[in-house]
């Protein structure tokens, strides 16, 4: 029985055969998405979903932040935020408190369980970058960093326009 190729080898039968030179924007989309889906089948192996990770990582960086301000950081809207911070609190990764100063805000914390994943989590995400890198020099990787910051850089002068 032939097996069923990852979407992750169709996206690359896709750049490689099919249309090495399709743009740009495309093949940095479809990069991220495999970065994603990888991490993701890693995530799972310890209950969290991928959507969790982008506020773990804000929050291990430094909790007690509000809603709002979790929300800006990680460049989501808050309903998505505060689905996202229930479903933690929920398993018991977050807890959401109201300060005695001032009562109109929730500030997302942190719980042990939560700040102990970052031991367990962060080696995962480590892995999927380093597995990526392999068989790429230096230079190459030195060249790449700096063609994307430029990129970067082009499109934040578009947003200005």
């Amino acid at each position: 029985m032939k097996e069923t190729p990852s979407e992750t080898q169709e996206i690359l039968r896709h750049w490689s055969q099919r249309a090495p030179n399709d743009r740009m924007a495309h093949l940095v989309r479809d990069t991220a998405r495999a970065y994603t889906r990888t991490l993701q089948g890693r995530l799972e192996a310890h209950q969290i979903p991928f959507g969790h990770w982008a506020f773990l990582r804000i929050l291990w960086q430094g909790d007690g932040l509000t809603q709002r301000e979790l929300s800006a950081r990680a460049g989501v809207m808050e309903p998505t935020t505060a689905v996202a911070i229930r479903a933690m609190e929920s398993k018991g990764i977050v807890s959401r408190i109201k300060r005695e100063d001032n009562k109109k805000n929730i500030y997302v914390f942190l719980t042990p369980h939560g700040r102990a994943l970052e031991q367990a989590l962060i080696p995962l995400a480590i892995k999927t970058n380093l597995n990526s890198l392999v068989n790429i020099s230096e230079q190459d990787l030195q060249t790449t960093r700096q063609v994307l910051l430029q990129i970067l850089e082009n499109l934040a002068q578009e947003d200005g326009l």
